[in-house]
């Protein structure tokens, strides 16, 4: 079989404007798939410089591929399969940061640079104050510094050479995070208030949205994808068709990000909030409050559980009366948000198992669930059903006092056996509790004000309604939505 490099794909000769830590898939599967089609769709004119951040991995399928490389985009949109492959050109070089150091601070000599992305994970933009500034510092904000640094000294000082950072780590307000460390280790480091004054009028550290399905390279499949594309390529990618980049910032950027002129799906605002809470709220939050119950009633992923008449139509219910209705933007656009994730749900090319959602449910349904939970209960003065019932649901899926190493074990009524997967703390207070008479197990869970921020019996009816909801779960979970559906 041909490979991609058999394709005598034509790159264009295009300045470098974009540095990148991080090679990884989401990457390449998003922003370098967003550049790409600037390139084609704009006047962008620009190309990747790619820095390998970590020790870890390596260069090697990059450059025997000229950096080429394909991604497949699969999954439905607007009520089609989607399978799409495309080819990406736009990045122009890689560069390990420490076997090619000299190379890597080069790049801050660039006139044509502009932006900084990056994808070093979560616990990347960290402050990390014992980092040393010879050489290549250790952590992500070290390395960021002492290249901005180069570059201050470079263009001694020039206000116009300033850089757009564009952090997409999947941290609340990354680009303030990064910035402060940066702004820290500059004091760390002595480098001065000059340098400093040019950090904050100079450069524009946004904080950033991003949402999009990254699968990465299909070792199951592979064969399969390659014979379909009709050549081989070791550097295949693979995400869904949705996507969405939130970019906040305190000035304009979108004109030298002319993503609205190729259609892409960015945003550009001064407050990434709403969208994050919409995100959290619509996506994640439907997650948590139908999983747990749709496993115990014996679906196993989520395309099943939106195909199911039951449990499908309990998540759509608690989607568009419970959550919907109050994110704080305009309804129409959480509407169509809404209508994305159920297409998302339904992706026949991603078998997203219900119990590795399941993971660290406590913590889930605080932070996506509850917000929703109580800004119903305060317009409404009354509990929200179905919210109220996902939390019966999580109280019956962590129903078990059989507390082992690797988690709290349980049977479904079908006496398939599954693992609750959460903080040991957590677990061992369900399995202490879990034997009590209902009403008394509701208590002590819904009180933990470690596990709430607050103490969830203050809600009115909020014990009797969990506690009805909760033996009607545990008698048979399909006949208990049933109930709530017709109630």
């Amino acid at each position: 079989m041909k490979t991609i490099m058999d394709l005598e794909i034509k790159k264009a000769d295009r300045p470098i404007k974009v540095m990148q830590f991080g090679e990884g898939n989401f990457l390449r599967a998003f922003a370098d798939y967003f550049i790409d089609i600037l390139n084609e769709k704009t006047e962008f004119d620009g190309d990747i410089a790619i820095v390998k951040p970590i020790p870890f991995g390596n260069l090697d399928n990059f450059k025997k591929q000229d950096n080429l490389y394909t991604v497949v985009l699969r999954g439905r949109k607007e009520g089609k399969v989607i399978n799409e492959p495309r080819v990406v050109t736009s990045v122009s070089k890689v560069i390990d940061a420490k076997d090619d150091f000299d190379e890597y601070m080069a790049l801050a000599h660039l006139d044509t640079l502009r932006f900084v992305i990056s994808n070093t994970t979560e616990a990347g933009i960290t402050l990390k104050e014992d980092d040393h500034f010879d050489g290549l510092p250790e952590s992500y904000p070290g390395k960021l510094t002492k290249f901005l640094f180069e570059r201050f000294t470079f263009f001694k000082g020039d206000k116009t050479k300033g850089l757009i950072m564009l952090p997409v780590e999947l941290i609340d307000y990354n680009g303030r995070e990064l910035k402060r460390c940066v702004l820290a280790l500059a004091d760390i480091w002595n480098l001065g208030d000059e340098f400093k004054n040019w950090l904050e009028n100079a450069n524009v550290f946004c904080s950033t949205l991003v949402d999009r399905i990254v699968t990465g390279y299909p070792r199951g499949e592979v064969d399969k994808i390659c014979e379909e594309l009709g050549y081989t390529d070791n550097l295949v990618d693979v995400g869904e068709p949705f996507g969405l980049w939130v970019i906040e910032s305190d000035k304009d950027i979108s004109a030298e990000l002319p993503f609205a002129k190729a259609n892409l799906p960015v945003i550009f605002t001064d407050n990434v909030k709403p969208y994050k809470d919409r995100k959290v709220r619509v996506l994640n939050g439907a997650h948590t409050a139908s999983v747990l119950v749709s496993y115990l009633g014996g679906i196993n992923i989520v395309r099943d559980m939106m195909h199911d008449e039951i449990f499908g139509k309990m998540t759509r219910q608690i989607v568009d009366t419970e959550i919907v209705p109050l994110v704080p933007l305009p309804i129409e656009d959480v509407k169509d948000f809404a209508n994305s994730v159920y297409e998302r749900f339904d992706n026949p090319f991603i078998n997203h198992e219900l119990l590795s959602i399941s993971l660290n449910s406590v913590s889930k349904w605080k932070a996506r669930v509850l917000p929703s939970f109580k800004d119903n209960y305060n317009k409404n003065g009354k509990l929200p059903k179905l919210l109220t019932f996902s939390f019966a649901g999580l109280l019956a899926f962590y129903c078990s006092s059989d507390l082992r190493e690797d988690g709290l074990h349980s049977k479904r009524n079908n006496g398939t056996e599954y693992t609750v997967h959460d903080n040991p703390d957590v677990l061992k207070i369900f399995a202490e509790n879990s034997k009590k008479a209902e009403e008394d197990y509701v208590k002590v869970i819904a009180s933990n004000i470690d596990f709430w921020g607050e103490d969830l019996t203050k809600y009115n009816n909020f014990v009797k309604d969990v506690t009805n909801y909760l033996i009607k779960i545990k008698q048979n979970p399909a006949c208990a939505v049933k109930y709530i559906l017709d109630d």
